[in-house]
């Protein structure tokens, strides 16, 4: 039988948008010719409300379901609307992180607003409303997300570093920079998926879903069918049913096209 999708799950950064976050029109028409043919769109993704929330407007989407904060937060809009959040005590494995790198920076994500941080984050990588507080008070309450960037150091030597420290009870992803997203155990895209898809009373193996990083793992792995871009690392691609072309080529084109 051929698969047809009912629920689109589409990744941000490195899947809808590009590195500069960059919408090509091809992208934006294609994702609105899947919404018109009928199949529900549903955003992905590891960024906040505010960044996930800027794409959609983008995209010209009016309503629907989006999962942020790589699972942690689902959501309905217009307007917008937390339906499910997931916490967690990030204090201890913030407080381990910084013992080996101390000037990296800490951010916490304050749901449907932007970030709390420990210092300003380089320009662009974090959005919405910035508040600079000391370490102790992010961490002093249960959190959705905790973001740890060490700006200075080496991306593998920073991976390494974070495998080492034996992080127990959370979950967590390592970027393509030395960067770290601390998200509570057992949240995901894909369970934030789940939830979007009791709503919609929709199974796991009528979702596409479409990413590139290693917060897409469990996603692509979970939905009816799963497919790699094509600059993913070897693991996410292994974690996939199928590879499409890179970003800057509209790899999501090609996969889209495929139920149009």
């Amino acid at each position: 039988m051929t698969f047809h999708p009912r629920v689109a799950a589409l990744d941000v950064d490195g899947t809808l948008v590009d590195n500069h976050n960059g919408l090509s029109p091809a992208v934006r028409e294609s994702v609105r010719a899947l919404a018109d043919a009928g199949v529900e769109i549903v955003v992905a993704t590891g960024r906040a409300a505010p960044g996930a929330m800027e794409v959609i407007d983008r995209l010209g989407l009016d309503d629907g379901l989006v999962v942020t904060s790589n699972g942690a937060i689902v959501a309905g809009y217009h307007p917008f609307e937390v339906l499910q959040s997931v916490t967690f005590d990030a204090s201890e494995a913030v407080r381990r992180v910084l013992e080996h790198v101390p000037d990296a920076l800490v951010a916490v994500e304050e749901v449907g607003v932007g970030y709390r941080v420990s210092q300003p984050f380089p320009e662009g990588e974090v959005s919405g409303r910035i508040t600079v507080e000391d370490v102790d008070s992010l961490v002093a309450e249960p959190v959705t997300r905790v973001i740890i960037r060490a700006v200075d150091q080496d991306p593998h030597e920073f991976a390494s570093l974070v495998d080492g420290l034996g992080l127990h009870d959370i979950n967590y992803y390592i970027g393509y920079t030395a960067w770290l997203d601390l998200a509570p155990q057992g949240v995901s895209k894909a369970s934030g998926l789940e939830m979007v898809c009791a709503r919609l009373d929709v199974a796991a193996a009528d979702v596409l879903a479409v990413g590139d990083g290693f917060n897409d793992v469990e996603m692509l792995e979970w939905a009816g069918r799963g497919v790699a871009m094509g600059q993913a690392p070897p693991e996410v691609q292994a974690a996939a049913d199928d590879v499409t072309a890179v970003v800057e080529d509209d790899g999501l084109v090609a996969e889209l096209s495929r139920y149009l």
